[in-house]
């Protein structure tokens, strides 16, 4: 039996679950110069949470049809699993231990549809603090690759309820193809703020001939309710189908602007083909280390599916 939903059992402001009226900006400085900024949504889930957001807010589905959902095989790697088996896999492979709370950053579908470019995993430990962050892109040719980053649960480091605004400094080598309009020798740097009252993520990307690009990924806490999510959207409507749309219009202006396009070659084709995930490598201090990273190969849906894309 389907159970019955309301907002009234559940107090939605004690949770750790919200959403954020967000802001995209890109700005690319070479070989011409190009920026745009698109206004959408994204939520903040904490996967303990789920079952519940999903019988009490009307409007939300996890795994099922409504205003809002979000569907597990969406992020997954391998049919059939849940997105906790998804992250615990991903740490399990890395020798990292299993996290007791992970939070996932994403755009979930709005009327029956997502494209995600960019979801972030967030894992903490038993005492609440962030030990991995688990980057995951995503491409409009059905590809799909994360990048994942340990070593922030130092023993200097206060859990992150304690330090809301202490910002986190990664970097990783670019190992999957995006944009025809970006090739493949470029390094991701990113800065990002565990999400709190605030969502903020940077993200650099530099080729050899320095700064090619900053995204950014900016918004302000909301809480969850029925009239919250009815409200979105109606001040912004399908901004999902923004996003994807967004996409091809921004390609289609660079384009204009003559900005050559690279072709991706037997490699790159044959990874969008696996569905490859090239994991990410740490640049926090040597003692922050707490896993090694290494090389991973993981199949995922061909679903289009979460907040930076490279144009």
């Amino acid at each position: 039996m389907q159970p019955t939903r309301s907002d009234q059992p559940l107090d939605l402001q004690a949770y750790n679950s919200r959403w954020y009226y967000s802001t995209v900006m890109h700005h690319r400085v070479q070989p011409v110069d190009h920026r745009f900024t698109y206004q959408v949504a994204t939520f903040l889930f904490d996967l303990a949470e789920l079952a519940q957001l999903d019988r009490h807010l009307t409007g939300f589905g996890w795994n099922r049809a409504a205003l809002f959902s979000l569907y597990d095989a969406d992020y997954v790697a391998e049919a059939g699993q849940s997105l906790e088996q998804h992250v615990q896999q991903l740490l399990q492979q890395q020798q990292c231990p299993v996290a007791s709370r992970i939070e996932l950053l994403c755009m979930p579908r709005h009327l029956g549809y997502s494209f995600n470019p960019l979801s972030i995993f967030f894992c903490y430990n038993d005492q609440d603090q962030l030990f991995a962050t688990l980057y995951q892109v995503s491409n409009t040719f059905g590809g799909r690759h994360v990048y994942v980053v340990s070593g922030q649960a130092l023993p200097d480091l206060a859990p992150i309820a304690e330090a809301p605004s202490r910002a986190l400094r990664h970097q990783a080598q670019k190992s999957f193809f995006v944009s025809p309009f970006i090739n493949m020798q470029c390094q991701y740097k990113f800065r990002i703020a565990p999400p709190q009252a605030q969502l903020k993520v940077l993200i650099r990307l530099e080729d050899d001939n320095g700064l090619l690009l900053n995204a950014t990924l900016t918004g302000k806490s909301q809480t969850f309710s029925r009239w919250a999510l009815l409200k979105l959207s109606l001040t912004r409507p399908l901004f999902n189908y923004k996003v994807i749309i967004g996409i091809h219009w921004e390609a289609l202006r660079l384009w204009l602007k003559k900005v050559p396009l690279v072709k991706r070659n037997a490699q790159e084709k044959a990874q969008a083909r696996t569905r490859s995930a090239t994991l990410g490598q740490d640049v926090s201090p040597p003692k922050a280390q707490v896993c090694p990273m290494s090389n991973r190969l993981h199949r995922s849906p061909s679903t289009a599916q979460s907040p930076a894309k490279e144009s």
